[in-house]
C-alpha cells in the first residue's frame, strides 16, 4: 500500500509563476434526525473526537439524488446514504453494498437481492421496497434529479419489489452496465418526499446529519445502528473556505484534519497527498451562437491553447495534457487520441478565414469559470482568455459561484447571453465513457449545447455493446467528436492535492474528490485524543 502522504517526483515541483509570466511565454439552521454521538464496539483512539474537513464551498444541497454533483457527493455519498452496489475506485470492479448479489434474468431485466438487518437513521428497516422507491424517485419522477440525466438520460425504468429482499429492474433496451448505473442511486426510506427535493437526507450510512448551519458548517454524528463497521470518528464537521491558502493553513494550525483542493505549491509538505482524481478540465464551446457556431473558430480555439504551459505554470505539474473528456482507466479512453498541440499561426489563419466569410469573429465571447473549481482556476481562465485573444478573438472572463455556473452548465441553458465558452471539470468516476457521452456529447445531452445526428447514433449503438467492442466503439466516437464537432477544447487530466493532518491516516484514491468516505479515515498510530 502506498503511504497516505506522498510527494511528487523530483523535477515536478516548482513555484507557480505569475499569470503574466505564463502569458508572456505563450505562450436558516436546519436539523436532521437526532442520533447518538458514539457507537458500540471499539472505535479506536478517535472516540470523543470530531473529524474536521474543510471544503472549497458550501454544498448547494444534500439531496441524495443530486449526489453525482461533486460538491454534494463529497459529503453525502457513502457517508449519509449508500447505493445498492459500489465501484472499487482502484480495480473498477463492482462490490455488494445494500445489495448482496445481482444477475441478469432477462434480456432487459436484472434481479437484485438486498441485505437484511439494515436500518435507516430514522429507525425504519431497509427493504427491497425502499430500494425500488429510491430508484423510482431518482429516475422516474419529476424531481429533475441530476443523477437521472447524468446516469440514465431520458430512459425510465420499471422497478418492482418482489418481496422484502429482492427487486427487479427492467430497462427499455438491453443495458449491460445497469448495475454500474445503479451505483449512483443513493437509497432513501419510502417516507422521503417525492414532491420536492430534501435539504437534510436520511440514509443507511455510517453518519447522520446532526445540523446544517447555513453558511457556516454541516455536522454529522456516527449512527449507532449502522450495519457495517463503525467509523473511528464519532463526529464529523464540514466547513468551507474559498481560499486554498486558508485551507492549507487550517491543517498547519490544527483547525482541520482534511483540506481539499490545495494549491500545487503545497505539494512539498509532508502534510499533503496528491492523487489522480479522474477529473478532466475542458472548455465547452456553445455552438448555438456566432462565432462559436463556426467549426473553424472552434478548431482555432483548440489550436490556441498551450496545455503544457498551463499545467507547468499554473497547475504545478499536477496534471497531464488532455485530448479527450475521459482519462486513462475509463472504458472508451484511447491512447491514440493525442492532445492537440498549440499552433497559433494555424489558429489565426482559421479565424481570419472565418472572418472573411462573414463570421462575426469580433463578437465578444464570455469565458465562464467557477470560483474554487480547482486551485488556480482564475489564473487558468485568464491564460485561456489571453491565448484566445492572441488568435484574433474577443474574450471576457466571468468568474461565477456554483449556482450561477450550473445555470450555464445544465439544460435548460440560458438564452440571450451571447457566445459562451464554459470552463468545465468533468469527473468520470463510473469508469465508462457511456456516462460522459450521454451527458456531454449527445445533441440534447443535459450538459451538451449541440452535436450531430451521426454522433448521436453511434453513442446509442456503443451503449448496447460490452467488452472489447464497447471499448473500441466509444474510443472511435470520442475521436470523431474531435474531428467533426469540436464542442470541447480539452485541457488537462487533473490530479487532486489533499491536506492531511499528521493525527490521521487516510489514503486518497481516484474517487476521493467526489466521494470522500469518512469511514476510511482513522487516527494515526500514536495519535492522542
Amino acid at each position: 500500500m502506498k503511504s497516505p502522504v506522498s510527494s511528487l517526483p523530483p523535477g515536478r515541483r516548482r513555484p507557480r509563476p505569475t499569470t503574466a509570466l505564463l502569458l508572456a511565454g505563450t505562450v436558516l439552521v436546519s436539523s436532521g434526525c437526532a442520533v447518538a454521538n458514539s457507537a458500540g464496539g471499539d472505535a479506536g483512539q478517535a472516540d470523543g473526537r470530531t473529524l474536521r474537513v474543510v471544503l472549497t464551498q458550501e454544498p448547494p444541497t444534500l439531496e441524495p439524488c443530486e449526489a453525482s454533483l461533486t460538491s454534494t457527493g463529497v459529503v453525502v455519498r457513502s457517508n449519509i446514504t449508500e447505493p445498492l452496489v459500489e465501484r472499487d475506485p482502484d480495480s473498477g470492479e463492482l462490490r455488494p453494498l445494500l445489495a448482496t448479489g445481482w444477475k441478469q434474468t432477462g434480456p432487459r431485466t436484472w434481479t437484485f437481492d438486498t441485505r437484511g438487518g439494515v436500518t435507516f437513521q430514522n429507525g425504519e428497516p431497509f427493504t427491497a421496497k425502499d430500494a425500488a422507491f429510491s430508484i423510482d424517485r431518482a429516475v422516474n419522477s419529476d424531481l429533475a434529479c441530476n443523477v437521472e440525466g447524468y446516469v440514465f438520460g431520458d430512459d425510465d425504468l420499471k422497478v418492482k419489489a418482489v418481496d422484502d429482499n429482492r427487486l427487479t429492474v427492467t430497462t427499455p433496451e438491453p443495458d449491460p452496465i445497469l448495475p454500474l448505473r445503479l451505483s449512483f442511486v443513493e437509497i432513501v426510506p419510502r417516507s422521503t418526499g417525492t414532491k420536492a427535493k430534501v435539504r437534510v437526507p436520511i440514509g443507511t450510512g455510517p453518519y447522520a446529519v446532526r445540523s446544517w448551519q447555513a453558511g457556516t458548517a454541516i455536522s454529522l454524528s456516527r449512527y449507532d445502528d449502522y450495519w457495517g463497521k463503525a467509523p473511528a470518528f464519532p463526529r464529523a464537521r464540514y466547513v468551507w473556505r474559498s481560499d486554498a491558502s486558508v485551507r492549507a493553513a487550517m491543517i498547519d494550525k490544527d483547525e482541520a484534519e482534511i483540506a481539499v483542493a490545495l494549491d500545487s505549491m503545497e505539494a512539498e509538505k509532508d502534510t499533503t497527498a496528491s492523487y489522480p482524481n479522474n477529473e478532466t478540465t475542458a472548455l465547452r464551446l456553445d455552438g448555438r451562437e456566432a462565432p462559436l457556431d463556426d467549426l473553424r473558430v472552434r478548431r482555432a480555439i483548440d489550436l490556441a491553447v498551450d496545455r503544457q504551459g498551463i499545467i507547468d505554470a499554473l497547475l504545478g505539474g499536477l496534471a497531464e495534457p488532455a485530448g479527450q473528456l475521459v482519462p486513462p482507466g475509463v472504458v472508451g479512453h484511447s491512447d491514440a487520441i493525442e492532445p492537440t498541440r498549440q499552433n497559433v499561426d494555424k489558429a489565426r489563419a482559421l479565424v481570419k478565414e472565418a472572418k472573411a466569410d462573414g463570421v462575426p469573429t469580433g463578437r465578444t465571447i464570455t469565458l465562464v469559470a467557477r470560483n474554487g473549481m480547482f486551485s488556480g482556476v482564475s489564473e487558468t481562465a485568464e491564460a485561456l482568455q489571453y491565448q484566445m485573444k492572441e488568435i484574433g478573438l474577443s474574450v471576457k472572463v466571468r468568474m461565477a459561484d456554483t449556482a450561477t455556473q450550473l445555470q450555464y452548465q445544465l439544460r435548460p441553458l440560458p438564452k440571450n447571453v451571447g457566445p459562451i465558452a464554459l470552463l468545465i471539470m468533468h469527473g468520470n468516476q463510473a469508469g465508462d465513457a457511456a456516462f460522459t457521452a450521454s451527458q456531454y456529447l449527445l445533441s440534447d445531452g443535459p450538459q451538451s449545447t449541440f452535436g450531430s445526428r451521426e454522433l448521436d447514433r453511434r453513442i446509442a449503438d456503443a451503449g448496447l455493446l460490452s467488452g472489447d467492442e464497447r471499448q473500441q466503439a466509444f474510443a472511435e466516437l470520442l475521436a470523431d467528436q474531435n474531428d467533426t464537432v469540436v464542442q470541447y477544447t480539452h485541457i488537462a487530466h487533473m490530479s487532486g492535492l489533499l491536506g492531511l493532518s499528521p493525527s490521521i491516516r487516510y489514503e486518497p484514491n481516484s474517487a476521493t474528490g467526489d466521494e470522500m468516505r469518512l469511514a476510511e479515515v482513522g487516527p494515526a498510530e500514536g495519535a492522542k485524543d
